[in-house]
Parts: C-alpha cells; structure tokens; sequence
C-alpha cells in the first residue's frame, strides 16, 4: 500500500467523511471500460457504467477528489460562465441543443443522485438554490435575459427586482439577478468520496496513488501503461479535466495545452453566529454574482462562509487573498465586519479562450472533454455519465456531445503566466453597464 496522498489544507479535507484510499494497479488487468481520472466526471461515468451491469476500472494518480472535484468551492451551478445557451445551438445546432438542455438539468441531475445513492450527509448536499445578482443596475438587463433564454431550455430560471433579492441576500448591495432553484452547494470532496463509494458498491474498481503514464488504441483495444501496471479496455474516458497536464505533464499534451489551468483561490470564514447567520443569506442558497472580478459565497454545514477569488502579483498570494475575500464580504454585508479567515486554499480551474467546454473524440469508444470554465460540478458530473452512455454503444445523435478536435493554444507556456493579470481586464469591464 503506498502513503496516503496529502491533500490541500481546505475546510473539505477537515470535515468530508474518511476515505481508506484505493490500492495502486500492480499488475496487468482487462476490463470493459477504464476511466482515467478520481473526480466528478470520471466518478459520474464509472457510477453509471457499473450500475448498468459494465466491467468498469477507474485509475486515479493522485487521491479520490485530490484535483478541481475536492478543491472547488462547492456550488452546484446549472449553466455556464459565458456560452450561453442559444450559442450552443448556433454553433452546433441540433446537438448543442441537446447539450444546452442537459447544463440546465445537471444540477437536478446531480442532486437526484446524491440522494439516490444515499450520499446527502457525505456530500452536506443543499439544494437550496443557486442565485446570480447583478451588481449594477445595468446587469439587471443581462439577468432578465439570460431568464428568458434558460428559460427556453427548461432550466425553472426566475428573475428577481431589487427587493426580493436584498430580501434573499440581506443586503441591498446588489440590483435584482438570476435565480435557479435546482442549484445549491455541496462539500465537493465530501461528494467525491461519496460517489466512490457508489461505485465501489455498484461493482466498479478504484486504483489510487495510480498515475497514467501514456495510453493508445492498438489497432483492437485500449492499452493503458500506469507506474506499476497495466489496463487493457474496449473503451476508454479520459477525465483529467484541468490537470491533464499536471499530473504526468506527457500524458496528451495536445488536450492539455488546449486550455489554460488558472489558479482559484477558495476559503472559509469562522462559523458565523446565529444572530448574523439569520440576517445574511437566510436561504442558504449559493451565491455568484456578476462580476468578472466574482463575488461568491455559500455556507457549510457549520454556518461558516464559503467564499473566494482570484489575485494577480506576487508575494504571500494567500494572505493577500483573504483580506481581499474578507473585505468583499464585509462591503457586499455592512453587518459583517472583516471576517478571519480559518483555512484558504487552491486549486486549478481549466479556462479556454471562449469560455466553451469541448468534447473530444480519443479514438474508437474513446472520449473526453475540458474547459470548465469554473462550471465543473454539475457539468463534470453529468457529462461523465454522457460520455459512459456513448461508449455503451448508444446513439451519438441522441447524445449531448457536440465533439470538436482539440487545437493548442498558441505560445501557451506564455497565456499560463499572464492569465491571472487577465484579472485586470475583468474588473475594468466590471465597471462598465450591459448594454443589450
């Protein structure tokens, strides 16, 4: 048994339920389908290929949850950052339609099963909503409109006037905004285990401490090298996400320069007291709002905030992130003075230049997508569990899978230094009113 892997200091790591991590692959073995990848999407996959009745192996470098799945800050949000979703029927008709309506239903899709595999308390699952409010007056325009096209999808999207979300958020420092009732929050490592735990006990095979040095489609099968072992697959997912390069640089350098892997900052306040915790948020749902500079928070089990941001410069990034964190909350809540922050983390996020996840065909009953654009928890989730049912056999032109070939970004070790300075070009557009 290898030693157990560290995982970041993060309010998840402190209060998910234990996990006895996997025994690394040791040997040569065979199998339906292998997924590379402990997080949301090849947890999704390898839950729903084993619950089918699939010989389903999953291999995992790090730890169940090491990556994005367990360092993210928790928000179960049914759309996405930028694409819109008439952009994706645009862009590929009847199949980003298709992709369209399962982002709107992926956090029903993900709640749904949490409670079916009776994981609620592993995961602190609240589907308590997800809101978007719009921090000037002219972003109340962008809210109404991005209702109505959600809307036309068949997300359950509402939009909120000025009262009803000072009376939602307990404050009046935002204008109105989007809200999704089938949003929420979870712990995302809580959740990570949860579903490993799900398929373990649907049939499937975890390997941790088991990092994928190369694979390749040998004319008839799947052929995946680890350290120490080797699988031999009809079928192949690939759900390495924002760290396909990070783990074992080498392992498809193509899809891992296809985005670049931008560091988000995550943290936890202290628990707040019940007096604060009645007058701020008192719904409980998650909340991002519309800056590209994002203010975003939720709380946990204990009422403490959950919240976090991006910086550019250099120095102790840490503890210039948190005051930066606890300043916004404190200027968003004039009842909340700074607040300390307990535990501050990072992790990477996958940022590509138009904000679009993409879909790849690996080769024969190979697949993989990246680019969550800060939107992996639902998506990630939903689209493993696509990606499973395409290398079961079923029809790809009733799938939400618009596949596209993965392109390099140009001068890409150059984009992976100046992307936090992007920071800046966000927080000057924050400045500017939506014009329709």
């Amino acid at each position: 048994m290898s030693n157990p892997v560290t995982f970041p200091p993060s309010i998840w790591a402190v209060t998910a339920p234990a996990r006895t991590q996997a025994a690394p692959l040791t040997e040569t073995i065979e199998t339906d389908t292998v997924v590379i990848g402990g997080g949301f999407t090849g947890l999704g996959a390898a839950l729903h290929l084993a619950k089918a009745g699939s010989d389903v192996v999953l291999l995992e470098g790090k730890a169940i949850g090491w990556g994005a799945s367990g360092r993210n800050n928790g928000q179960v949000i049914p759309t996405l950052t930028a694409a819109e979703p008439d952009m994706w029927v645009q862009r590929y008709g009847e199949t980003g339609r298709l992709f369209a309506q399962m982002i709107g239903a992926s956090a029903n899709v993900l709640f749904d099963a949490i409670r079916e595999e009776d994981i609620t308390s592993h995961a602190d699952a609240e589907q308590t909503g997800w809101f978007q409010p719009a921090h000037t007056p002219g972003r109340t325009k962008l809210s109404q409109k991005r209702v109505d096209a959600w809307q036309r999808f068949g997300l359950d999207a509402r939009y909120l006037d000025h009262k009803a979300t000072s009376d939602l958020l307990g404050t009046e420092h935002w204008y109105g905004g989007m809200l999704a009732p089938s949003g929420g929050h979870i712990n995302p490592l809580g959740l990570s285990r949860g579903l490993a735990l799900a398929v373990e006990r649907a049939g499937g095979t975890i390997y941790e401490a088991t990092p994928v040095l190369f694979y390749e489609h040998d004319g008839t099968q799947w052929v995946v090298k680890t350290d120490q072992g080797t699988v031999k697959a009809r079928a192949l997912i690939l759900a390495t996400n924002a760290y396909t390069g990070e783990v074992v640089p080498k392992l498809n350098r193509r899809l891992a320069h296809s985005i670049v892997p931008v560091s988000s900052w995550q943290m936890s306040t202290e628990p707040l007291s019940d007096e604060l915790r009645a007058s701020i948020l008192p719904g409980r749902q998650a909340v991002s709002d519309t800056r590209g500079d994002l203010r975003f928070f939720h709380y946990d089990r204990d009422n403490r905030l959950i919240t976090g941001g991006a910086i550019m410069g250099f120095g102790d990034l840490a503890a210039r992130m948190a005051r930066k964190a606890a300043n916004n909350l404190a200027d968003s809540f004039p009842q909340l003075a700074p607040p300390k922050m307990t535990h501050v983390w990072e992790g990477y996020l996958s940022m590509n230049w138009d904000r679009f996840p993409r879909v790849h065909s690996l080769g024969p009953n190979g697949w993989t997508w990246i680019g969550c654009n800060g939107r992996g928890v639902a998506l990630g989730y939903s689209l493993g569990r696509e990606m499973a049912r395409a290398t079961s056999g079923e029809d790809l032109a009733s799938l939400a899978l618009p596949t596209t070939t993965p392109h390099a970004l140009p001068f890409h070790a150059i984009g992976r230094a100046i992307a936090p300075y992007y920071l800046a070009w966000y927080k000057f557009k924050d400045h500017r009113e939506y014009k329709s």
